[in-house]
Parts: C-alpha cells; structure tokens; sequence
C-alpha cells in the first residue's frame, strides 16, 4: 500500500480521468486543487499538503486494501481555473470562495455532471475578509467618498459581490455612480502605489496584505455589508459517490489541519508565508484568536444563505445563466461522517458561533485577560509567541519601553471599538481621552464621533505611540 505524491505549480501536464479505474485497481488518483496564496484555504490545502496530514487518514482496508494512492496537488490563484481543470476531469476536489465555487457548481451542471460544495474552511458570517482600500495618500476615508471614482475588483469574485452590496447601501447605481473595472490583485497592488485607481475592491487577504506592505488603506471592511462570506472544499460528485471514504479522509484532514493551527496559530502563519510569500503577521491577523475570519467546518445558516446569495448575484451578472440549487449543492454528509470518524460533536459546533478564543495572560501585570473589546498584541521577531495587552495603551506603552536588541515588531494588533473587528495597528484611527485611555477604531468617522462624545483627540498610529511614550516619560519622573 503505497501514496504517491505530486506537486505541481500552476502548469501541469493533462491527466486525464480514467472512468474505469476503480477501487480494487492498482492506482487511485486523490487531485487537489488548492489556492495558496487565499489563505484561509489553508486548512483545506497547504497546510494538509504541507504536514502530510491526507496520508493519515486514507483508507487502506476492505475495498481499498490492494489501492496505491496517487495524491497530486496543484496551486492556482484564482477558483476559476481551478474549475475549468474539475470539470476538466484534472481535478477531483479544490477550495474557493463562496462565489467562484457557485461558478464551479454551475459549469459542473453547464458539462452535464455535478459538483458539491462539501465544507466550509473558513468565513465570515458579518463578511469580513472582503475589503476595500485606498492608495496610501488618498483623502478617502470611507466609501462614501469613492462617488463618481474608479473602483477596481476581480469580477465574479466574492469580493465584487460586496462591492456591489456596498454601493447598493450608498444608494448609489453601480453603472452610473461609480466606474468598476476588473482587475486581478497583482495588477492592482501596481495600480494603487501608481495612483492609477481611486480603490481597489479584494478578497482574502489583499485587503489587509496591501495596508500591511504599505501600498494602500483600508476604508470599508466586508463585515460593514454584513453578508456571510466564506472560502471552503468542492468535490466532484461521481467522485464522492464512488470514493466517500476517500472524501471523509480528505474533510478529516482538514480537520487535523484546524486543530493544529487553532493551537499555535504563530507557528504555522510562519509556515503559509514561507511556502506562500504571504508575510506571517498578515497569516496570523486571520488564523490567530479574534482573527478576522472564524475557521469554521460546519454549514451554518449564514453560509448556506451565502451561497444561495453568490448564485442569485451572479445571475444578476449574467455570469452563468444556470439554475444552481444551493440545497442539493450544499451536501453536509461527508462532514458530518468525518466529525464522527474525529470524535467531535458536528451539531455542538454547528451552533457555535464564536470567533477563535483569546486564552492568555496580559503581558504586563500577568492577570487572565477576560474583557476583549480592547485587547492589543505585539508580535516581536525574536519571540515564538504575541505578547497579549488587556488594553491598547499598554501595548503602546511596552512598544516605546522596546530597546535595540528587540527589534522592530513583527505587527501590532488591535480591535475596533465599534465591532470589535481585527485590525492592523498602523491602518487604524485612535481616539486618546482625557484620562489616557486609547480606542482603537476602523474608520476615521467612528473615531471622529466617539472623540466627540469623550471629548478625546483623534490621532493616527503614529501620534498615538509617540503621545503614549510621552505619557510614560512623565510618569516616570
């Protein structure tokens, strides 16, 4: 009983599904179509790829007894030829957000066969992950600003879908009010250093990749649209039919992956910017505690809804003219076996809707951290793990304490007052009271109106630290 693996980046040699191979055959193909660089497909690929997790689980008794594996993993950048090459019949499974995964369950159909949305990996039920930014020295601070501006997405993307959710919000006429204009992220990052567009529209994890390299801002996060979004696992049905075993060992996989990044999320955001370039403080802002996504195996409600939403939109964009039902498109049987195979309850996780719990000590004064709304954390080179702050201005405050020899910080992270979203340090507003106190906000208004009501200051990140390491000179004298 033997595994074969291959690795193939973006350009493989055609491998034509053979229909008559079975499961007493000598050779039993598993392709896996993954997208690196999405992170939050990381659970349902990299990680599974990386740790040779699949190998664990894939089945070697009864009808599987005699069966050599031909595990073969291909990378993409995009859901889009990931599809073409599952209906192809290249690829057994893949992983794509809720949107090109409805493209992929609608050119299944267009072929004559089916594909089903097996898992979710990772999402949103607000829809954060989804963003919008700015060239760095724009004077938008919000999408209110953007009318009559060139604002540029992935079409078809889940990203597009909530671009045009938040014009509709404005009140705006998406043909007429603003200039939407497709464009892939790698275009885009250019674009925006160039000034060549007003804002770039993008998913997981641009709209946070490009504020973190520096390049744009962030004015809108998807999770002010509040509309689920998620990225998860596809299969091709006649696959899951005649192999479900080897589709459980996959989704068990999957969860082994979870549960190993849900214990040092540090570690392994090391091991995605390694394989992926995706730099590690950008990883953890999604896959560490509070993140800004819920990694998350069970078909909620929301996310259900969201792919109900992904089809009824993407008609609208006349991208597929298809009757795509999402509840025979969704199948949850395969899931629910691998919880069972795993030893973990499905329905308990089901109704969980928690985002990954923050378990730890301030840094500071050593006590359990219990109030989250203004947590705070440094993350330094020389040290495996963040360091965790109760509050921001004690994050502040041990920022200007740091000497030479620590380092430049990794990433500092806080949380907006108003939602309690993630957020990179440098890319939000603060508001500093009279007492010292410092909140954290998204978005310039939410600063503005919380100043007003405390009768603070707003501040950038910058003013902020500097006024904190002042504060702390003083005291000290």
């Amino acid at each position: 009983m033997k595994i074969r693996h291959r690795i193939v980046r973006l350009i493989a040699a055609p491998l034509l599904f053979a229909a008559a191979v079975t499961a007493q055959a000598e050779t039993l193909r598993v392709a896996i179509g993954t997208q690196d660089t999405t992170i939050n497909c990381a659970t349902g690929g990299l990680l599974i790829r990386e740790l040779h997790l699949l190998d664990k689980y894939l089945p070697h008794t009864g009808k599987y007894a005699n069966v050599t594996y031909d595990v073969q993993w291909k990378d993409f950048t995009s859901g889009a030829p990931l599809t073409n090459e599952m209906v192809a019949g290249k690829l057994d499974f893949g992983a794509m957000a809720d949107f090109p995964g409805s493209l992929n369950g609608a050119a299944f159909q267009k072929a004559g066969r089916r594909s089903i949305f097996i898992t979710v990996l990772e999402g949103s039920i607000d829809g954060s992950g989804n963003g919008i930014v700015v060239p760095v020295n724009s004077p938008a601070h919000s999408i209110a600003d953007l009318k009559g501006k060139t604002i540029s997405v992935p079409f078809a993307s889940t990203a597009h879908g909530m671009l045009l959710r938040a014009i509709k919000a404005q009140g705006w006429d998406p043909d007429t009010d603003v200039n939407i204009i497709t464009q892939a992220p790698e275009v885009a990052g250019s674009a925006l250093k160039a000034g060549k567009i007003d804002a770039h529209a993008d998913f997981v994890p641009f709209a946070d990749l490009f504020p973190y390299r520096g390049i744009a801002r962030k004015i809108y996060d998807g999770a002010q649209s509040h509309a689920p979004t998620f990225h998860g696992a596809l299969v091709d049905a006649a696959y899951a039919q005649k192999y479900p075993e080897v589709v459980v060992a996959y989704l068990r996989a999957a969860i082994e992956a979870n549960r190993l990044i849900a214990q040092d999320p540090e570690k392994y955001s090391l091991l995605i910017e390694k394989v992926t370039g995706i730099e590690a403080p950008v990883d953890y802002l999604y896959h560490g505690p509070l993140g800004l996504q819920t990694r998350d195996l069970t078909w909620k409600p929301e996310y259900r809804q969201a792919v109900a939403t992904a089809i009824d939109t993407l008609k609208l964009l006349r991208k597929t003219d298809v009757n795509l039902d999402a509840n025979t498109f969704v199948d949850d049987r395969y899931i629910r076996e691998a919880f069972k195979e795993s030893g973990l309850d499905y329905d308990a996780a089901l109704k969980n809707h928690a985002r990954q719990p923050l378990v730890a000590n301030d840094a500071l004064t050593g006590k359990p951290i219990r109030d989250f709304n203004d947590v705070a954390q440094i993350w330094l080179p020389n040290e495996a793990h963040v360091r965790n702050y109760a509050n921001v201005e004690e994050a502040f405050a041990a920022l200007a304490k740091l000497g030479p020899s620590t380092g430049k910080a990794r990433a500092v992270y806080v949380h907006d007052h108003d939602g309690g979203l993630k957020l990179l340090a440098p890319d939000a507003w603060y508001v500093r009271d009279a007492h010292g106190n410092i909140t954290a906000f998204l978005q310039k208004a939410g600063a503005d109106a919380y100043a007003q009501h405390t009768s603070g200051s707003v501040v950038d990140y910058a003013a902020a630290v500097k006024t904190t390491a002042a504060s702390q000179a003083v005291a000290a004298r």
